[in-house]
């Protein structure tokens, strides 16, 4: 078992979030039963270092490692550069002659050269312009900065040459300014007619990143297939390599198109990886290994008899599917999904009473001290009535209270712990760590929830999440849980007034708002910048905070990101007692912060907000009993995409309905915020295009494990060369043995 623990703890070391395109992997893997796990031979062609290649010296290979995420010190390899997935495709087929050349469409022409017209000495701004014609009509080819003679040397006058560009107008005559190809009669077929085009970097033309995968492309070996004949056949699939040859050298627009057989292979064989990544987590965490827990319901009674509401059906149903897992043998793994204000902390503290009844401990991880602070204060006079012993340990606690919690801790004294990263600290030590619950998930990898894990013996783990998840993304990011969702609000909740107003209307807001402070409400006022940006014209919430200063003194408080800690809770316990009425704030209060009284809260720049962020932004009010208003602020003009969102949030308080317009809307990319927290990502999948196949990946991950879960034989080698190939290959120490 101890050794089963030190492959996880050095797994968590060094593996990412399944999902997430990582870079170059270890070449081997130990697995659980000591033996190495080299990576297949066949593969090593695709995991040389670029700088290997013809044409790749070492500023371009530097170029590469850093446009690639290759790991400091490390080369980007041959792999990185073939799933690199093209943007679009440009289609040079066209050679119908110049007057028959569409404006703004490719065209490929055979001309005629006539005549160099340089531009005025002195005047380095005019175009050099080069006169042509063939057989239907006449055409300039405009040329900025051209010096050196190299354009006159690349079209000689009185000689042909094939030229390949857009189709531009100019005056009463057709232009192509900078063609993209300048050819030789005899070399022709050097021009690419159908030509994929490419994300880029600076420093990094298409030219050299066209040649550099060409020629990874004849790299690529034979590589044993995973997908089975029958769903190749019927999906019209083609093989791994020809799929990459298809996408990277079409012979027609239509091969490296997003919805082609080819792409649609590669992607399924992305969620493939990584669903049996996931698989093989979650087959590791829920393994024969855990504790069936039994319960006395002592303290679950107490901590219900405590609250001061009545538990939703949806928290009864939630609460009854958690302790079955406990009281199983297995690693409970499960994620709690709910939506803002459903009580999902509630349903956590029954379930840490529940293990507290067997004599087990349990910790709650928030990513933020702000929202470690705040579960703290939920949940400590509950534990109190309860007799359960509760402590909040964040990075900055005083020493003599942090040696008296972890005393508390090692001797089991202390039987909640709260707090953030801390507790992965070394120095942390539980008596009996039974439970791992982690609120917003998204913000902590799989190698965090499997090192918290480790802390205990056999730990159940609990996620949750207050971002309503579409199913599709459900299986992408937490593939390898089982899943609660609360969909009911506590009882006496009420619905929350949404309104929209241009920021014109500013004067107006400020008169209403005073009114409504007069009465007594508490306002939140969320800003999307902390300090003015020259680049965006937003107001920053600083200086809306000085703004607002003017109108309401000493009522208006500031918080955003930047601040301490102690700054922070300051200015919130200034807020939270009333004796400010209003919050200036950036999206610092996005989760977690519970003020009742607040029932206004205004968004300013809200076209500027996701869907999702609107959304967990407005459920910072309705939290009591009182009727409340979210206020969303807008600068016109507004895209048609932004109107879309401010009106799904205007009609809609449901978080699921929410989100699955949210992925319409805007894809995947960024729902949960994946580009700013390291969730997993993808580079040949589009989520919103390929959706369909991750239920179809997500079945067949499942089987094959089923089916095969030691992944031997062929079968098995093509599927670990899969891991190997999609950098997953961090997940096959997991693989259980025979």
């Amino acid at each position: 078992m101890e050794g089963f623990h030190k492959t996880l703890r050095r797994i968590c070391h060094h593996t990412r979030l399944p999902g997430t395109p990582t870079p170059v992997n270890l070449a081997q893997a130990q697995s659980t039963t000591g033996s190495i796990v080299p990576r297949p031979d066949i593969l090593n062609p695709l995991f040389r270092s670029l700088k290997s290649m013809k044409g790749v010296g070492p500023q371009l290979g530097v170029l590469f490692a850093k446009f690639f995420g290759a790991p400091d010190g490390q080369d980007a390899v041959v792999l990185d550069v073939l799933m690199h997935m093209p943007s679009g495709v440009i289609d040079r087929r066209s050679q119908n002659g110049i007057a028959y050349a569409q404006v703004g469409a490719i065209a490929t022409l055979k001309l005629h050269i006539d005549d160099h017209i340089l531009p005025p000495r002195g005047n380095n701004r005019a175009p050099m312009r080069v006169k042509a014609h063939d057989d239907t009509g006449e055409i300039t080819l405009t040329f900025f900065g051209a010096q050196g003679g190299w354009v006159e040397r690349a079209l000689p006058i009185g000689e042909t040459r094939y030229v390949s560009g857009e189709i531009g107008f100019f005056g009463r005559e057709k232009q192509m300014t900078h063609p993209d190809y300048i050819v030789e009669p005899d070399k022709l077929a050097t021009l690419p007619m159908v030509e994929p085009v490419y994300p880029l970097t600076h420093g990094l033309s298409s030219k050299v990143l066209r040649k550099v995968i060409l020629n990874a492309l004849d790299t690529v070996p034979i590589i044993p297939e995973w997908i089975n004949k029958d769903r190749r056949t019927l999906m019209g699939w083609p093989g791994f390599s020809e799929a990459l040859k298809h996408i990277h050298a079409p012979q027609r627009p239509a091969e490296g198109d997003i919805v082609s057989p080819s792409r649609m292979r590669l992607a399924y064989d992305e969620y493939l990886a990584g669903q049996l990544a996931l698989n093989l987590v979650r087959s590791t965490l829920v393994r024969d290994t855990g504790i069936a827990r039994t319960f006395t319901g002592l303290l679950t009674d107490r901590v219900q008899a405590a609250l001061p509401f009545a538990l939703t059906d949806g928290q009864h149903e939630a609460i009854a599917a958690i302790k079955e897992d406990l009281g199983k043998p297995k690693r409970m793994s499960r994620l709690l999904q709910g939506d803002v204000g459903s009580g999902k902390t509630v349903v956590a503290l029954m379930a840490m009473a529940a293990v507290a009844e067997g004599g087990a401990q349990s910790s709650l991880m928030a990513p933020t001290e702000l929202l470690a602070a705040q579960h703290f204060k939920t949940l400590k006079p509950l534990c109190d009535a309860a007799g359960i012993g509760i402590v909040l340990m964040t990075g900055k606690m005083p020493a003599a209270e942090r040696r008296k919690a972890l005393s508390g801790l090692a001797d089991g004294q202390i039987t909640i712990a709260v707090g953030t990263h801390a507790l992965f600290q070394a120095d942390v030590e539980f008596k009996n760590l039974g439970l791992t619950v982690v609120d917003e998930q998204h913000r902590f990898g799989v190698h965090q929830r499997l090192a918290l894990s480790g802390k205990g013996h056999r730990t159940d783990l609990l996620v949750m999440t207050a971002t309503p998840i579409p199913r599709t993304l459900v299986l992408t990011h937490f593939g390898d849980m089982d899943v609660s969702v609360l969909r009911e609000k506590p009882v006496g909740r009420q619905p929350i007034d949404t309104a929209t107003l241009p920021i014109s209307e500013y004067e107006r807001v400020i008169s209403r708002l005073a009114s409504r402070l007069d009465e007594g409400a508490q306002a939140y006022w969320v800003c999307p910048l902390v300090e003015e940006s020259e680049v965006l014209d937003v107001v920053a919430a600083e200086d809306r905070f000085a703004d607002l200063k003017k109108h309401f003194g000493d009522k208006v408080q500031l918080v955003h990101g930047r601040m301490s800690a102690n700054e922070k809770q300051n200015a919130m316990a200034r807020f939270q007692s009333g004796e400010a009425q209003i919050l200036v704030a950036t999206t610092v209060i996005e989760v977690g912060v519970d003020v009742p009284n607040a029932t206004i809260i205004i968004i300013e720049h809200a076209e500027r907000f996701g869907l999702a962020q609107l959304h967990q932004l407005r459920g910072r009010v309705g939290r009591g009993s009182a009727r409340s208003a979210c206020l969303l602020l807008y600068s016109e003009p507004l895209s048609e995409t932004a109107k879309a969102r401010l009106e799904t949030i205007r009609k809609t308080e449901d978080g699921f309905e929410i989100a699955e317009k949210d992925l319409e809307l805007r894809g995947h990319g960024d729902l949960l915020g994946t580009r700013q927290s390291g969730m997993p990502g993808y580079r040949i999948a589009v989520p919103d295009v390929h959706r369909h196949l991750l239920e179809m990946a997500h079945e067949d991950a499942r089987a094959a494990l089923e089916r095969n879960p030691g992944l031997t034989g062929p079968d098995g080698d093509a599927l670990r060369a899969l891991l190997y190939l999609f950098r997953k290959d961090l997940a096959i120490p997991l693989i259980k043995a025979g």
